[in-house]
């Protein structure tokens, strides 16, 4: 049994005047510690897909099952980092990272210790009682991540979550999250715009058509390149021929919406 299924899902927005279909007929299993990245161009429906993955959206047609059960039953197995960290200004970076402990009733003396160790693991070992306004953007992103983590989800959402980084420290954070995962083995999905970045992190790659949103084609990455991390993954040289690859693929995408 996968332990994430997307079953013939379509979804649409409506206003007064017009409905527009945004994801059609997407199907697509997903494995226990598989990291799978959504690609295409924009209008293709990637973070519509992520939020119908969370739970927080219902789809107007299929179904999405988290090891066979429904999503919307299960959104507490999801654990989801956007590209803004939205750490609470006013509370500390312990107190933030402890919210969805306390909020999801899972919060002990045991929890609480090992989110300080996952706050240390990420390099913010000393931070506990700053306020967001007293870290850089990465180390913000850092403590988003060890929020994210503190609940041990079942699977990780990643809607762009380095995007608004700069390129040194986008790289330290994918190593981070890379390393993180697998040492947590968790299945994850990644949204990004980003080919190297969908390369380097991912075992597969799912480009989309846009207009609506459906699935054009499945790349895997190939095993020498995906048992390497996003750094040393780069330098790789079958990396370079992967990068054409999926680059003459996008770009076809995007022809065929213009």
């Amino acid at each position: 049994m996968s332990c994430l299924s997307v079953q013939n899902v379509y979804h649409a927005f409506f206003t007064r005047q017009e409905a527009a279909l945004i994801l059609a007929n997407i199907s697509l299993d997903i494995e226990e510690g598989e990291f799978v990245s959504f690609l295409g161009p924009s209008g293709c429906g990637k973070t519509t897909l992520l939020s119908i993955l969370s739970g927080l959206l219902k789809p107007i047609e299929g179904v999405v099952l988290l090891e066979g059960t429904q999503i919307e039953d299960t959104a507490a197995g999801i654990g989801y980092m956007l590209q803004q960290d939205y750490l609470f200004p006013w509370k500390t970076i312990e107190d933030n990272i402890l919210i969805g402990l306390k909020t999801m009733g899972l919060y002990t003396e045991q929890t609480h210790k090992k989110s300080l160790y996952l706050l240390a693991q990420v390099g913010l070992k000393g931070v506990e009682k700053h306020y967001p306004r007293q870290l850089s953007g990465g180390m913000r992103q850092r403590a988003s991540l060890v929020r994210t983590l503190t609940t041990d989800p079942k699977i990780l959402l990643l809607d762009e979550p380095f995007s608004a980084l700069d390129y040194h420290t986008k790289m330290k954070l994918e190593e981070l999250v890379y390393v993180l995962l697998k040492q947590y083995k968790k299945t994850s999905v990644l949204v990004t715009h980003d080919i190297e970045e969908a390369i380097a992190m991912s075992d597969r790659i799912v480009l989309l058509h846009a207009k609506p949103g459906r699935i054009a084609n499945i790349i895997t990455v190939p095993k020498e390149i995906r048992t390497l991390s996003p750094f040393q993954a780069r330098a790789h040289p079958e990396f370079t021929k992967l990068f054409q690859v999926v680059w003459k693929e996008f770009e076809k995408l995007e022809l065929q919406e213009s």
